[in-house]
């Protein structure tokens, strides 16, 4: 246990501390967040590998009474120094994306290209390697009797920890806040793209027993034959049905209800920051007008803390300040959206 005794919460929060500004190592900390930098498949706007650290600056202005979970803080949060390592990685296969996704946008066949196909191939063996890395990272610190968060990176940083988890856990469910449905196979030939997150952990994870997807308004014929094809262990719920409920007299509490319902008694949370209305995450790398306000999302979570079910883990992805670092709020969402799990995971 950490001596809290000379900690001032309602102070300015400290850089020399870790994350929310809080005075705890990992040693002593309940729950360790992961940061990931990675962002080799996005396929629109870049930043994303900055998230964790633009998250942190962010968090030091976080205000830590929260009335949902107060004093969860307490029992400890930590996330250790970004892992400089996966940023050069990310930003070299980053860079061989690039070229291969403006090879396709120009109407090439990156088969035919045989140089092209040597990137592909590199990508995909560094999105490997970075699954694995994460994998191990989580295992060790589950092993730890640690809570495990996640802090992306974009969406494909989390396939390493669900499998961690897949190790630990026999059965439980994925609640997916997020724009998209990541259903894709492959997505622009990247084996392990940001687009096919919820695709491969439904493949590779067989411990998944349902995936709830909430706020989803932008996706492919392909994803939608999936998800009617696999209706046991996929539920979506699409922005415009939600919206279309509310107009109709359904109250927010009623649809989360139900969508808590459709939950096993563990779950995992995988929030993709452009669940939300573009206004608040500018920049992430693809927004999608719609989405949610961030109270919505956290009545969401509260009505799953009260139904009794466990939450296992979560990660937070797809944070973007931009190209400007500070030309949005995003950070500043990010990083509420991150206290947020955390209390409720401390619970």
């Amino acid at each position: 246990m950490a001596d809290l005794s000379g900690f001032d919460p309602n102070s300015v929060g400290l850089k020399s501390n870790t994350i929310f500004g809080l005075p705890f190592t990992e040693e002593d900390a309940q729950l360790v967040l992961l940061p990931v930098p990675w962002e080799a498949t996005v396929s629109y706007r870049d930043g994303t590998s900055r998230g964790p650290e633009h998250i942190f600056e962010a968090s030091l202005q976080v205000d830590l009474y929260d009335p949902d979970v107060p004093d969860a803080w307490k029992k400890g949060i930590y996330m250790p120094p970004i892992d400089k390592e996966v940023k050069m990685k990310s930003d070299y296969k980053r860079q061989c994306a690039e070229l291969i996704i403006r090879h396709l946008e120009d109407g090439g066949i990156v088969e035919e290209n045989e140089h092209l196909s040597g990137k592909l191939r590199e990508v995909n063996e560094g999105s490997e390697w970075m699954i694995n890395w994460v994998k191990d990272n989580t295992s060790a610190l589950l092993k730890k009797g640690k809570k495990v968060g996640l802090v992306g990176g974009d969406h494909s940083t989390p396939l390493g920890f669900i499998k961690a988890l897949s190790e630990v856990h026999n059965d439980f469910g994925i609640l997916q806040i997020d724009a998209h449905a990541d259903l894709r196979e492959a997505y622009e030939g990247f084996t392990y793209s940001h687009a096919s997150i919820m695709y491969n952990a439904l493949k590779e994870v067989s411990q998944i027993s349902k995936l709830v997807q909430v706020g989803i308004r932008d996706y492919c014929d392909e994803e939608l034959v999936m998800i009617r094809q696999n209706t046991e262990r996929i539920s979506t719920w699409f922005d415009k049905d939600i919206k279309e409920h509310q107009y109709e007299g359904s109250t927010w509490r009623n649809i989360c209800d139900k969508i808590v319902d459709e939950l096993p008694q563990k779950v995992y949370i995988s929030f993709d920051i452009d669940g939300l209305d573009p206004k608040l995450c500018p920049n992430t790398g693809t927004p999608v007008p719609g989405g949610f306000e961030l109270e919505e999302v956290f009545y969401l979570m509260k009505r799953l803390h009260a139904s009794g079910r466990e939450l296992i883990g979560f990660d937070l992805n797809e944070v973007s300040a931009g190209e400007h670092n500070h030309d949005g709020i995003d950070s500043i969402v990010g990083a509420r959206a991150l206290y947020k799990m955390c209390n409720y995971m401390l619970a």
